[in-house]
């Protein structure tokens, strides 16, 4: 089996939200702290940007991040998807659609399935493994590319 996502996946869904809101939160307490004990009402709106911060975070989190799955793995003509504990098998003829998104943080690959019957929904997405440049920004992902080849060929052979 070879692995199509990147093992820096749990970093993004898991770590990096708890380093970042736990960063804000802390801010928060200490800027709380010294408003409460300098007396200084006039210093209050400075905590809007921390606040302001969390708000932005949780969007961008909700809508980058959310959505990923934990792992996908190719087996043969197949797709091995792992999220939150639960795993599925689909079949490489079942996706309709590969998109990859070379210009976000992380660099995303989105998998539109022809039907819903997956566990995890019409569309997979997942960070592509292998390294990050910055001229990469700019070529087609390798995995994506390799993904619609398979996909092109076996649509072939089935025709």
């Amino acid at each position: 089996m070879q692995r199509l996502s990147s093992p820096s996946t749990f970093f993004y869904k898991r770590v990096f939200p708890v380093f970042w809101f736990g960063f804000i939160g802390i801010s928060l307490i200490i800027g709380v702290t010294a408003v409460r004990s300098a007396g200084r009402p006039e210093a209050w709106p400075a905590l809007f940007a921390p606040l302001l911060m969390a708000v932005i975070g949780f969007v961008l989190f909700k809508y980058l991040l959310s959505d990923l799955v934990d792992e996908v793995w190719l087996d043969g003509e197949q797709l091995v998807v792992k999220n939150r504990g639960e795993q599925s098998r689909l079949s490489l003829g079942d996706v309709m659609n590969v998109n990859a998104s070379t210009m976000t943080n992380p660099p995303r690959i989105t998998l539109m399935l022809r039907n819903e019957s997956s566990r995890f929904g019409k569309n997979l997405n997942f960070i592509p493994a292998g390294p990050r440049t910055f001229l990469g920004a700019f070529k087609p992902n390798p995995i994506a590319t390799d993904l619609i080849q398979r996909i092109d060929s076996l649509r072939r052979r089935s025709a």
